[in-house]
């Protein structure tokens, strides 16, 4: 395995090789739907064989093998001589897996594990036509077989090219094409696939004209082509390219490999029929030319050979500066995430800095500083939003995946399911991007398997046989809002309660009071669960737990709706990033203390002797709701406990998870927006706190985690 290849190249193939890969389950789906979609198999064909190639470099010989048996299939599926159906669809999927683990393995840099003889066997299978009256066109013998196969495609697959050459060296036209022929014979007797250089060279020689595609001064085309004809061939094919392509580059670029490969297929008809059509030839290099050549030198159908050198003449040379003169520029970097947390961490420092600045600028009367404090506060938040944006990624790459667990598990449960998602497109903090991935799994999974009915029962309520699980993002403010939607059964909140007595999470008194939303909240509880049988996909009630617990260390809210009969939404709000959040700056005593914005929803001023007791525990009733109050200050203040409750205070409702709560503070100071510090090694780990800050007037505050100080104190 050539790991001790360049690390820069190997870095760039995994970059590539990872976005095809997340591209290609979703395309697989996506074609199981659609499976006469040309350009999608074309799509799945090229993202295959890129693969293959960029692992052949690098020597990865278990990944090529995989690769080019799934490739062969697609070049099968895309010249239509087999359909798609599912059994064919398992198979590749399964391939697709095995990629997935040896890319990991790559990444890793493990040895690779190769895919089993039996799944590329049955690819190989796969690769073959459905019946021989299919199997009998696609030899290469055949130009028109070819010509269709290429109009279909668009790419050229290997033994095409190989055909392309041997057509090239059999055509008796010049000296230059004899020497090609016996250098391509003796590559064949020497059981090499792989073309060389100087033989490659030869053939865009061949193709464009000597030193065309490079930039070459065309003022030594006529004496160099006389040469040709004359027999001195040999020497100028090996010489003049090199020379031809001095004034610019060795290599055509990648534009100019499409246009020929384009070019081949469509005007020649493939490998083959360059031999039939001798005078066709000269109109390759035409096609082939950069756009500047004119559209009047494409309209002759058969061109005389004289005739191209002046075409070429006039058109290559001015083309070629042009390119070269305004080259390409890459609009992307690649920059290590590590650099842009140490970026996001200096502009938290300024940010803290600035809310300093902010403070005593206040205490100020100076104009000028005014003005200054104000400017900064301008750039500051500018600068911060810039940073940020270099953090955020599209929910897409999460949402890639769901297309294929739906199809899994839909056919693991026989049951028919059509996923829609909106807002892919929608930004938010990497850190956030990885973390949302296994709560939006299990939740995903939750609908497919406890939401969406079986087709005959849907049938029987009147629904369609398939189900819609649909999953959307979108930007609400400075929070994301995720739902995940689906038109299946619902829940029924007796069930749940009754389900909730016979787990022993209520007792029946306290289970006739929950409202629909707290009975529909149950399913978050640990070891709740509606089913009455474990499976490999759910009833241990260990899913959707995970999800509440991962949300609320995110900060996040979830919400949850349904109804008996027409299906269920879930919403989760999560904030925008994680690095620097807005808070609310409060003081218990004379110690400040910030709760994260997110977690607010409002503030008032209460009379505590208007308080009244529920379960042993003190609650509050505003617009008839009921909500638990606690004196935190007795948790986090030294000797809080032993102070007197004053009469009147400032309550402030915050939400984590499903729950609400007040929680009685002694002075409101404001909002603020703040970094986050990990807390020292000595206090790593104190419940109910998420970090420290330092505020405007320069005083550290701790950071409340409200779902961690609730499970520890309330």
């Amino acid at each position: 395995m050539a790991f001790d290849a360049d690390e820069e190249i190997l870095q760039d193939f995994l970059v590539e090789a990872g976005e095809i890969l997340e591209k290609l389950s979703e395309q697989l789906v996506d074609l199981e739907r659609h499976p006469d979609d040309s350009d999608l198999l074309n799509a799945i064909f090229r993202g295959f064989h890129t693969v293959k190639g960029g692992a052949g470099f690098l020597q990865l010989e278990a990944l090529v093998n995989c690769c080019h048996s799934a490739e062969n299939v697609f070049d099968i599926l895309r010249n239509h001589k087999r359909k798609v159906d599912s059994e064919l669809m398992d198979v590749v999927l399964e391939a697709l897996d095995h990629v997935n683990a040896m890319f990991e393995q790559v990444r890793n840099h493990e040895e690779l594990t190769p895919a089993p003889d039996e799944l590329i066997a049955r690819l190989d299978a796969f690769a073959q036509p459905e019946s021989q009256d299919a199997a009998a066109p696609a030899q290469p013998a055949e130009p028109t077989e070819t010509a269709e196969a290429a109009e279909e495609g668009g790419d050229i697959t290997d033994d095409e090219f190989e055909q392309l050459l041997d057509a090239l060296a059999d055509e008796p036209k010049a000296s230059t094409t004899e020497k090609s022929a016996s250098e391509a014979k003796s590559s064949d007797a020497s059981g090499d696939d792989d073309i060389t250089d100087d033989e490659f060279e030869a053939l865009l020689d061949q193709l464009h004209g000597k030193g065309q595609f490079a930039g070459a001064p065309a003022a030594d085309e006529p004496s160099s082509s006389g040469k040709d004809e004359t027999g001195n061939a040999g020497e100028q094919a090996a010489d003049k390219s090199p020379a031809g392509s001095g004034s610019g580059d060795d290599l055509i670029t990648d534009d100019e490999f499409e246009k020929l490969l384009d070019d081949l297929h469509g005007k020649g008809g493939g490998p083959t029929a360059g031999k039939a059509d001798g005078p066709a030839k000269p109109e390759k290099p035409r096609a082939a030319e950069p756009d500047s050549s004119k559209p009047k030198s494409a309209k002759p159908a058969e061109p005389a050979k004289p005739d191209e050198k002046p075409a070429a003449k006039g058109g290559a040379a001015p083309a070629m500066p042009s390119r070269e003169n305004a080259p390409a520029a890459e609009t992307t970097v690649r920059v290590d995430t590590k650099r842009l947390d140490d970026i996001m961490n200096m502009v938290g420092e300024l940010v803290l800095v600035r809310n300093r600045l902010q403070r005593l600028g206040a205490e100020s009367e100076d104009e000028h500083m005014h003005k200054a404090v104000s400017n900064l506060d301008v750039v500051t938040t500018d600068l911060q939003s810039a940073v940020m944006q270099t953090r955020m990624q599209p929910i897409k790459k999460v949402f890639g995946r769901f297309p294929r667990v739906v199809r899994d598990l839909a056919r693991s449960l026989k049951k028919e399911v059509n996923l829609v998602m909106h807002g892919e497109e929608t930004d938010l903090d990497k850190n956030l991007v990885e973390a949302l991935s296994d709560p939006l799994v299990h939740l995903v999974r939750n609908s497919v398997d406890h939401g969406i009915e079986s087709p005959e029962v849907r049938e029987k309520a009147g629904k369609p046989r398939q189900g819609t699980v649909t999953l959307s993002a979108e930007q609400e403010g400075d929070h994301i809002l995720l739902s995940i939607e689906d038109d299946g059964a619902g829940m029924d909140p007796e069930v749940l309660r009754r389900k909730a007595v016979e787990k022993g999470i209520y007792d029946q008194d306290a289970a006739d009071r929950l409202t629909r939303t707290e009975c529909y909240n149950l399913i978050f509880a640990a070891g709740f669960s509606t089913k009455e049988q474990i499976s490999d996909v759910s009833g241990r009630g260990v899913g959707m737990d995970v999800v509440k617990t991962k949300i609320g260390q995110l900060n996040g809210q979830l919400n949850v709706e349904s109804e008996l009969g027409k299906g269920s939404r879930i919403v989760i709000k999560v904030p925008l990033t994680l690095a620097i959040m807005p808070t609310l700056m409060i003081m218990l005593g004379d110690q400040s203390f910030a709760l994260p914005l997110v977690n607010v929803v409002e503030i008032f001023h209460l009379d505590l002797t208007k308080t009244n007791i529920v379960d042993g525990r003190e609650c509050i009733v505003v617009r008839e709701r009921v909500f638990p109050l606690f004196h935190i200050k007795r948790w986090l203040v030294r000797d809080g406990s032993s102070q007197e409750v004053p009469e009147n205070a400032h309550v402030v409702i915050v939400a984590m998870g499903t729950k609400q709560v007040g929680f009685v503070v002694d002075q409101l100071v404001g909002q603020e927006e703040v970094v986050i510090k990990p807390l020292g090694r000595a206090l790593q780990g104190t419940p109910g706190m998420a970090g420290a800050t330092i505020t405007g007037d320069g005083r550290i505050a701790l950071i409340i985690d409200v779902p961690s100080l609730l499970q520890h104190y309330g």
